[in-house]
């Protein structure tokens, strides 16, 4: 027997686009199926660009889709590429009808979870931390974007090991993936590579910032983290006025002096009119090698210090969420783009890590900074 035309077009269906994240079928980028009698099925799939990098992933999973119906031989899948008008077609659909640009996490009703992780200062471990938190969500299964909005020490790509550049579909940009992590950072923006230093002034900030929220299709997002640069400036300020909702989390070492700094990153939500989620302290301390003592190697107690602090500054609850024992693997795998829950899941820091990120999505949200869409009643 044949196969079922009908099942084919069925199977298609679930094969989503890994950068769009939505059916080949619902975006015209399904154009042909022929069925031949021997069970042979070829498939014609158009690219959104000639030089897709998803392109085997795409035939990969059309094969696979299509060899689970009954009395399929063998899958050819056919490659095209799509014209300009096919593009301007699927932007119109993916937007929803709407030319516009905007930004979706501002609209009334988002569901997405936005975290802005935060540092008094540099050299604390922020951006480790959040690159392996972005991981830690994803392996919950929830879907993650991840902004790396240190616009000027950028640092995400290298943790990920993100290499590949964004696809650009008129004028869309679709983000990289690693991890399970859709990423966007300025490192692909930049023609001369990462050692161009980014000489940007506070409303070039704030534009960057913006199009990375409006120009990438993000998709339907669970979580969006962004790993904001150290201290209270631009891009901490853009953050409140383009993400009001997003809730801070503030990243300290042990050391007293360090929590000092780090409560004024968290103080200004006060200002912003943000919520803070928490506290976490990291390279905190681990047991000694040799005895198995506890060694403070960069102090103790300014997570908590920072948390108290906050508390009682802000007028509410603002809990430690974690420690993350010192382990100088985190920093390794952040050098290698192998980010250390995958790579160590068993040790204190990865489990450490796990349990902060499972604490983060399963608080309830607040209402601070969120749009009702209400307006007062008529007399």
């Amino acid at each position: 027997m044949s196969p079922n035309l009908e099942a084919i077009n069925a199977a298609l269906s679930t094969v989503n686009d890994p950068e769009i994240n939505r059916p080949i079928t619902e975006i015209g980028m399904l154009k042909s199926v022929d069925i031949r009698k021997d069970g042979i099925v070829e498939v014609g799939v158009y690219l959104t660009v000639s030089g897709c990098p998803m392109r085997g992933t795409i035939t990969d999973r059309v094969v696979d889709a299509v060899m689970k119906v009954p009395d399929v031989k063998r899958v050819d899948v056919h490659l095209d590429v799509m014209s300009d008008e096919q593009r301007a077609e699927m932007k119109k659909i993916l937007r929803g009808g709407q030319e516009e640009k905007d930004n979706p996490f501002s609209k009334p009703g988002s569901l997405t979870r936005i975290f802005a992780i935060a540092s008094g200062k540099g050299g604390v471990g922020k951006s480790s931390v959040t690159a392996n938190l972005a991981v830690a969500m994803a392996q919950q299964g929830l879907s993650v974007g991840l902004i790396d909005a240190d616009v000027y020490g950028h640092s995400i790509p290298r943790i990920l090991g993100v290499t590949e550049r964004p696809t650009m579909v008129e004028g869309m940009i679709m983000p990289p993936q690693a991890h399970g992590v859709r990423v966007i950072s300025m490192l692909p923006f930049k023609p001369g590579g990462i050692e161009t230093p980014v000489a940007f002034r506070g409303p070039m900030l704030h534009r960057a910032l913006s199009q990375f929220l409006t120009d990438v299709w993000w998709t339907d997002l669970d979580v969006l983290i962004l790993d904001l640069p150290p201290g209270t400036g631009d891009i901490a300020i853009s953050t409140a006025q383009l993400l009001p909702t997003a809730e801070i989390v503030v990243v300290t070492t042990p050391q007293p002096g360090a929590a000092d700094v780090a409560v004024r990153a968290g103080t200004l939500a006060e200002q912003t009119h943000q919520k803070v989620s928490g506290v976490i302290e990291n390279m905190s301390s681990f047991p000694c090698p040799c005895c198995g003592e506890p060694l403070d190697l960069f102090g103790m107690g300014g997570g908590s210090l920072v948390a108290e602090n906050l508390t009682r500054v802000l007028g509410s609850d603002v809990p430690l969420l974690g420690k993350i024992p010192f382990d100088v693997r985190l920093r390794e795998g952040g050098d290698n783009g192998e980010p250390f829950v995958l790579s160590f899941p068993d040790e204190p820091a990865a489990i450490a890590l796990r349990e902060i990120a499972a604490a983060l999505t399963s608080k309830p949200r607040g209402l601070a900074g969120m749009s009702l869409d209400i307006s007062p009643a008529g007399r």
